[in-house]
């Protein structure tokens, strides 16, 4: 009798066939908890990708997210590594087995990498989710345009720098009788939670729950 394992295919068998079928393509190949993320540069990031899907070995037929990360304030800013990266994750639906692949954008002022598009058709409302909220390119996509944010949004919510309560707020002008755009009214602010130490503070006692203690 078979035992059950938590994995269909091993991690490990996974994460070394899959460096042999890269080769070079791979800058890293890592496992961790169990998954296996394979690191590429940009020059090598479509062909390292067309390389999952069509290897005997791999056949990464399914294209099941792609996102944006923003990593400046990674590790509590110590990052010093490329601000932008794209991730993608794949699922071998005939051999029942997934990966992730990463890839950091060489420019942080304008982060660009390869679209997909061409191989997954999937990656399409993807690639432009990550473009609309990072502001990453994706060069070849056949329609990068915004796809969550409003006509004329400026700027992309998802970057660490972009103000919580954004650049614009939207109203009804009575006089207008539309919709209009200004420049946000709410003040920017940090809120430090109140911690209450007062003993017995609203019927709590230390241990007891709410109330009177009738415990004696």
């Amino acid at each position: 009798m078979t035992a059950n394992t938590p994995f269909a295919v091993d991690p490990a068998a996974l994460q070394a066939t899959i460096t042999e079928a890269l080769g070079a393509l791979a800058k890293r190949v890592d496992m961790r908890l169990g998954e296996v993320t394979v690191t590429v540069s940009p020059d090598n990031y479509y062909q390292a990708a067309q390389v999952l899907r069509d290897h005997a070995a791999c056949r990464f037929e399914q294209l099941l997210d792609v996102c944006g990360v923003d990593y400046s304030e990674y590790k509590n800013g110590v990052w010093d590594g490329p601000q932008y990266a794209v991730v993608s994750h794949f699922l071998s639906v005939s051999l029942n087995q997934r990966v992730r692949l990463r890839v950091f954008a060489a420019d942080d002022e304008l982060p660009v990498v390869d679209s997909l598009t061409s191989l997954w058709n999937s990656a399409n409302w993807f690639e432009r989710e990550a473009f609309d909220l990072f502001g990453i390119v994706f060069d070849g996509h056949p329609d990068l345009r915004r796809l969550l944010t409003d006509y004329g949004f400026i700027g992309h919510p998802f970057r660490k720098d972009f103000p919580v309560s954004g650049h614009v707020e939207m109203r009804y002008d009575p006089e207008r009788q539309r919709v209009i755009y200004q420049p946000v009214t709410i003040e920017p602010r940090e809120i430090t939670p109140r911690i209450i130490r007062e003993e017995n503070y609203g019927g709590i006692q230390a241990g007891r729950g709410m109330g009177p203690n009738t415990n004696g």
